[in-house]
């Protein structure tokens, strides 16, 4: 071996030597950022809180400008497959973070049609280019999941001088370990009342005081914040209404911690007019008013309420309002269906059916639409999808319709708890006896008898959307299928009327109607993100009016019996 040899040797050594050690460097330095950089629990969290993987942005179901992101960040594992591959790798470069897309628009370094979306010096600049740094490692199998956040205050009244609070969110792993999320997570208000800081500061911006909601999120977890922004009031004082009954003392209680007087005691002429219209749909006659507004008898709106509850306009009134949630109209069900239907549930109402045997019948309903009239329910719901909605809306006050395309964003399903729902109807079939429809080219027109049945052979002809796979029958939210040759509808029928939700959501369709406002409003959303305005209040009512026995006549009753329900429309100066 020549010297010249010996020493190439020597230097080649010494420059695989080199890197080796800078290769050591580099993956010893790659291993300090991942374990510092999660994109399960940091980059995510810095997409949705820069709005990236909203329905107005990216989370579009078509997507933008060439990228499309899952809504709110359902869908990690397609999110950091659009961002590493897509668009040639132009979107992320590890050996210069700075030149990447997913960086320079952002910042709006380049055109951008979202606009500045967080600053170079940020903290979710940060996070993002040492995510890219790191070469996007994706730790989806070994990432901690959030199980659930906690979120303080979880309610509080804000009294002048007061303009503010500051909420602090707090997530919980399954590996055992919490976070403070507050800079990261997602605040929505439900109205204008009030506008929220990048940090969770949460401010009046409205010249009046009133209540807002604000929905905390962080990844795939939310919680609702309820916030009352009140006057001093110094010279305030409480006016001790008595309380009628145990709705009376819910309601006051928060108008007291509002601190709002309620209005005065609504007069006779407009009691007996309110009452008429709410419980016959009619105005009184001149000699009904003159009879009950010259009525000496301390009870006497209680006995009017009584009276007007045994009237046969009543059932006639309240018929009506269920014909409209159950679709009773002439182009799908046809007149003679029409008619039959009503008149079943007139007679339900005039006999004071309980309303939980009420819905059974309607639900596990088969048969002749003529002879048994509850199954034109069915007959008005054509197909699996509209019975799945229409079922959970009525009578769970549940609104699906978000998951049919992708998890619900506000609530708890997801869209195989929608597709397995919507199996459950599939079983339902229908035997046209005869269709002497007036217009021949209109498919949705029926004129004839129809025979409901179930068709406990088939095991489920929905295809789930996100899988392309036939979906299993199941209930809403339940974990175990039903058995391929169970009675769906009697199942179904079951399950709903011992419902929790089921009680809460006619005990609130009921409120709405006497009160002009659901105590959940809209009445059909029941969510944990959209809370009730008297939570107390609407739990106590479904208690009590499944110890009634679901009767309806006791919760109209009741409710009208109320003096918050006979107190004047008038606002007073505390309100």
């Amino acid at each position: 071996m020549t010297y010249r040899n010996f020493f190439r040797q020597i230097r080649c050594a010494r420059t695989w030597l080199s890197c080796l050690i800078v290769c050591f460097l580099a993956v010893a330095t790659r291993a300090e950022v991942t374990e510092k950089i999660s994109f399960r629990n940091d980059v995510m969290a810095v997409l949705s809180k820069a709005g990236c993987n909203a329905g107005s942005c990216h989370g579009n179901k078509y997507g933008k400008g060439g990228l499309k992101l899952s809504l709110r960040g359902q869908d990690p594992d397609d999110d950091f497959n659009a961002f590493v591959f897509g668009l040639g790798g132009r979107r992320v470069d590890p050996n210069n973070p700075e030149t990447s897309l997913m960086l320079l628009k952002a910042t709006a370094q380049v055109p951008h049609e979202g606009g500045l979306r967080f600053a170079e010096k940020s903290d979710e600049y940060r996070v993002l280019r040492e995510w890219i740094t790191a070469r996007m490692p994706n730790d989806g199998e070994r990432a901690a999941k959030v199980k659930r956040i906690e979120v303080a205050p979880a309610q509080q009244i804000v009294v002048e001088p007061e303009m503010s609070a500051q909420l602090r969110a707090t997530a919980y792993f399954d590996d055992g370990t919490k976070r403070d999320v507050t800079r990261v997570a997602v605040y929505e208000p439900n109205n204008h009342v009030v506008k929220v800081s990048h940090d969770g500061l949460v401010k009046r911006v409205s010249d009046r005081p009133g209540e807002s909601t604000i929905i905390v999120r962080y990844l795939d977890q939310q919680m609702p914040v309820r916030l009352a922004f009140v006057r001093t009031q110094p010279d305030f004082e409480w006016s001790a209404p008595h309380a009628n009954n145990f709705v009376d003392q819910h309601v006051f209680a928060k108008l007291r911690l509002l601190r709002m007087n309620p209005s005065e005691f609504s007069d006779d002429f407009v009691f007996t007019r309110r009452a008429y219209l709410d419980v016959l749909g009619l105005l009184p006659t001149a000699a009904e008013a003159r009879e009950f507004i010259s009525d000496k008898r301390k009870d006497k709106r209680a006995k009017l309420i009584d009276a007007l509850l045994e009237r046969p306009e009543f059932p006639e009134f309240w018929a009506q309002k269920w014909s409209d949630l159950l679709r009773n109209e002439e182009k799908t069900i046809d007149r003679k269906g029409v008619q039959a239907l009503h008149r079943w549930i007139e007679q339900g109402i005039a006999t004071n059916k309980p309303v939980d045997q009420f819905v059974r019948e309607i639900v596990s309903a088969r048969g002749s639409t003529y002879q048994n009239p509850p199954a034109n329910y069915y007959r008005a719901l054509r197909n699996p999808v509209d019975r799945a909605e229409a079922t959970a809306q009525v009578f769970l006050g549940v609104r699906l319709n978000c998951a049919q395309c992708h998890n619900h964003p506000f609530d708890r399903w997801s869209q195989d708890d929608y597709y397995d729902w919507a199996s459950v109807f599939s079983r339902v079939g229908y035997k046209v006896l005869e269709n002497n429809k007036r217009d021949k080219l209109d498919t949705h027109e029926f004129v004839g008898e129809q025979i409901v049945f179930v068709n406990r052979d088939t095991v489920g002809a929905v295809t789930n959307a996100r899988t392309g796979k036939l979906a299993p029958a199941r209930l809403l939210g339940a974990n175990a299928k039903l058995p391929p040759d169970s009675d769906s509808l009697d199942e179904l029928a079951k399950w709903i009327s011992t419902n929790p939700l089921f009680a809460r959501s006619q005990v609130n369709r009921v409120w709405f109607h006497l009160m002009g406002r659901g105590l959940v409003d809209p009445i059909d959303d029941f969510r944990a993100t959209n809370p009730a305005s008297h939570p107390e209040l609407l739990d106590q009512l479904a208690s009590e009016f499944v110890k009634s026995g679901y009767n309806l006549r006791w919760l109209i009753r009741t409710i009208m019996n109320s003096r918050a329900y006979q107190l004047s429309s008038e606002p007073n100066a505390s309100n």
